[in-house]
């Protein structure tokens, strides 16, 4: 049991934000409002009280696009390393993307990660594939792995190439109300990705790169059967003008359409690329100025409506080879928070509510997860955070990788608490 007092609470799901008291016991909140105390005159041995004056608290935080590189590839990052980063900051619940090794396209595999998350202190959920062995020919057993506990459907690494397949997967995930979460290259328009293609960084390292149509036809293909089929789809990590206001004209026909943006997509272009060589080298790649502003405005008026960080961890050796040889992506977990604060918040284009709506309660609707709100009874699942400290991006991290781009960079917004099912899991 614990108290913490004088906290600036935002919970996003009651439009809440006020200076209160809460009472953790049995893992939930149990009261909420100001000037608590505890109902027995006597002194509880067991109570720890955290004076919160000048922190404020959210809902613990939720990615529904995350590599924890497990089963197969644990040298860059494994269930529980990834667990530590995700709760260093700020996050309570993880989902886990299916392009491990195996590919999660059995109840077996499933099963295995799932019931190895069960000893980790945060909330692990875990997608299945939407083909078998992400090759885009045959769909899994939706209803077998829906029963085995998945959280979603996913070929995220590769796109579905073929549109029979998807409509046949897209109707199998709305009978069962689970969502589908594509990623958006058309893979025939691509020889060399990581880098935007026509663009200045691209120019300079020799490359064609990924152009900017790989995304736009695909989305426009995929929003156009979640209309027809009425299905839950995510457009993972969007980054591209068009494609924001594919997904904006969509999602009036479907409202069950979703879209996500990455931190680095909101945060970077492919200057970054000039600047930080492979660490900024990610799939679908950083672009133009232009597509970060529409990235912003489509958060801004609730087109895009999750943030997710696409933690993609990988060996400094992987990371150290050229341009064309190193995998793509960056690790993000740790500095999600901040970058939201820095180039959201702060700039004034969306509010601190807006903002922990993208990574609480939006992405647990969408999800169907017990998290996401803070209210008596619910599962006591928070972060507390000090708005006006600065920290540097530094290694070591708590990450098994560092592939960060933004190593060096001074950033606000501070993770002072943790807490998971009433337990605190990070302190600082």
């Amino acid at each position: 049991m614990f108290l913490i007092k004088n906290v600036y609470l935002y919970d996003p799901a009651s439009g809440t934000e006020q200076k209160t008291d809460l009472l953790i016991e049995n893992g939930k909140f149990s009261r909420i409002g100001r000037d608590l105390s505890l109902n027995s005159g006597d002194s509880i041995p067991s109570l720890r009280v955290l004076d919160g004056e000048g922190l404020c608290a959210a809902p613990g935080l939720i990615d529904t696009h995350v590599h924890f590189r497990d089963p197969g590839y644990t040298h860059k990052e494994d269930l529980h390393t990834g667990s530590l980063a995700a709760a260093r900051g700020g996050y309570t619940s993880i989902i886990l993307m299916a392009n491990t090794n195996p590919v999660v396209d059995s109840v077996s595999v499933l099963s295995d990660i799932l019931t190895r998350a069960k000893k980790e202190k945060i909330h692990l959920y875990s997608c299945a594939n939407v083909t078998q062995g992400m090759k885009g020919k045959e769909t899994v057993d939706f209803d077998a792995l829906a029963a085995a506990g998945a959280a979603g459907f996913t070929d995220d690494g590769v796109p579905v190439m073929d549109s029979s397949v998807l409509e046949k997967a897209l109707l199998a995930a709305k009978r069962l109300n689970l969502p589908v979460s594509l990623h958006e290259e058309d893979k025939t328009l691509i020889s060399q990705n990581g880098v935007n293609g026509g663009g200045k960084a691209a120019q300079s390292l020799g490359l064609a790169g990924s152009p900017r149509e790989a995304e736009i036809t695909l989305i426009r293909r995929d929003v156009e059967l979640a209309v027809r089929t009425g299905a839950p789809l995510c457009i993972q990590h969007i980054s591209t003008a068009e494609g924001v206001d594919l997904v904006r004209k969509a999602r009036r026909q479907n409202p069950r359409i979703h879209a996500e943006a990455t931190p680095h997509h909101f945060s970077l272009t492919e200057d970054a690329v000039l600047r930080c060589g492979t660490l900024a080298k990610v799939n679908p790649p950083l672009r133009t100025e232009e597509d970060r502003r529409a990235i912003i405005e489509g958060l801004a008026d609730g087109t895009i409506d999750l943030i997710a960080t696409d933690h993609a961890p990988h060996a400094d050796f992987e990371k150290a080879q050229d341009f064309p040889k190193a995998p793509s992506g960056m690790i993000g977990l740790e500095t999600a928070f901040s970058l939201g604060l820095k180039n959201l918040v702060q700039p004034g284009y969306l509010t601190m509510r807006q903002f922990l709506a993208c990574l609480t309660c939006n992405p647990a609707d969408f999800y169907h997860l017990k998290a996401g709100r803070v209210s008596e009874d619910a599962p006591a699942d928070l972060v507390l955070f000090d708005p006006g400290a600065v920290w540097t991006v530094e290694k070591p991290f708590a990450s098994r990788s560092s592939n960060s781009p933004f190593l060096g960079m001074e950033l606000p917004g501070l993770i002072r608490y943790t807490i998971a099912s009433g337990e605190i899991i990070f302190e600082r």
